[in-house]
């Protein structure tokens, strides 16, 4: 075997140690998202007077991340990612300390700050994705991507970790939720460090680069980043209200537990092997299925209200997630230069999750004053804008062509 031969398995192995290593924070990552979700507006509406606040600590979480996104991408790019990731988990830190200390001291604007303060860290969170892309080469990006994501498919265990730990610290209900969330998170600190990313080189520190509007303006750059704000504000209105909706129903706190569950592994399980679906049939065709998922579930949601069709609908809803989000990513590492990434990666999370800090913060209001049933019919614009830029991506490549 030549030398450049022996080289390259070198950097594949650990390449892929690195990708392992990130799919592993992506799972505690996911985990403790999964468990706050789980639980977050069931304490909302216990600490808050008036009931429709009660998503309005989660849609902070999601203001945090918002607000975080283009930040910590310019952060990212001048100490580089791993030291950015452990800033982020030292403020998520933070973040559940305090909201352990506000749930026992029933402090309902305390909640929200570090409920904001958690976001801060899941904004950071986020790039584990793009950390992936930096490492893989070209032929193995999506690929990367999809598995990193596929991390996520262990935070399954979430909700059963939120259900355990919520009468950790009895009687006071759901404050140990939080200090799970706070080891899951210190554990990450510790793996993130072993994780070899490349610093960010001169030209991408001082590269010439496009201002923003061009490159915000390209057709793949806006069909990318409305299926990816698509994907998760559909997964953030109906997720969030979903523990409401169950609660309405009389199902109990375990139940709605294990729906959360179950639709985590729909949106992390798919993603073993969807970047090699990409790799195959396009990302096209793999974000037009993910859309038309969607509108499976809402068609599932509104035919019932019995436990099978909120597990079966929060299921689709996830692999629907999967397949768009997955998708949108992947044709956004399409559209910049190395030099212009922080920008474009920064612009793209900012609106993507301005649109779930909105849906986050509309979710209690609309399930308190329209209902389930209602707040489904809601999402379809959603859906369809989404399929819109799906058939425009279509149509974009065949321009291309001609």
């Amino acid at each position: 075997m030549s030398n450049i031969n022996l080289k390259q398995n070198y950097n594949n192995i650990y390449v892929n140690r690195d990708v392992l290593l990130l799919a592993i924070c992506q799972a505690l990552f996911m985990t403790s998202t999964a468990a706050i979700i789980s639980a977050s507006a069931l304490i909302g509406h216990m600490l808050a007077e008036n009931k429709e606040l009660a998503t309005v600590p989660l849609a902070c979480q999601f203001a945090g991340m918002t607000l975080s996104t283009i930040p910590i991408s310019f952060m990212m790019k001048w100490i580089g990612r791993r030291n950015g990731f452990t800033c982020g988990l030292l403020t998520g830190i933070i973040g559940a300390i305090l909201a352990v200390y506000a749930i026992t001291t029933d402090n309902f604007l305390l909640f929200c700050f570090g409920s904001g303060l958690i976001g801060v860290m899941n904004a950071v969170g986020q790039y584990y994705r793009f950390a992936a892309a930096d490492i893989a080469v070209d032929a193995f990006r999506s690929k990367a991507i999809s598995l990193v994501l596929a991390g996520g498919v262990l935070a399954s265990i979430g909700p059963l970790l939120a259900s355990w730990s919520k009468e950790m610290l009895a009687p006071i209900d759901f404050a140990g939720i939080y200090i799970v969330v706070l080891i899951l998170f210190g554990t990450s600190i510790i793996v993130i460090r072993f994780v070899n990313i490349p610093k960010p080189d001169q030209e991408e520190k001082r590269g010439i680069t496009r201002p923003l509007t061009q490159i915000i303006i390209q057709p793949k750059f806006i069909i990318a980043m409305t299926a990816g704000a698509s994907a998760y504000a559909t997964m953030a209105l109906l997720m969030t209200a979903t523990p409401l909706a169950m609660g309405a129903c009389n199902f109990g706190f375990i139940d709605s537990a294990q729906v959360i569950q179950w639709h985590v592994v729909g949106m992390y399980a798919p993603a073993f092997f969807t970047g090699s679906l990409i790799k195959k049939y396009g990302v096209g065709k793999i974000a037009a299925l993910g859309s038309i998922l969607l509108g499976l579930c809402i068609v599932i949601n509104i035919s019932g209200l019995s436990l099978a069709h909120f597990w079966i609908g929060g299921m689709i809803l996830g692999i629907g997630w999967n397949f768009l989000f997955i998708s949108g990513t992947t044709l956004l590492t399409e559209t910049y230069t190395p030099s212009e990434k922080a920008k474009s990666q920064g612009f793209n999370d900012f609106i993507i999750f301005g649109s779930v800090a909105c849906a986050s913060l509309l979710s209690g209001f609309m399930h308190q004053n329209l209902g389930w049933e209602n707040m489904n019919y809601a999402v379809i614009p959603i859906i369809i804008l989404s399929i819109v830029v799906v058939i425009w991506l279509f149509f974009h490549k065949q321009l291309r062509r001609a």
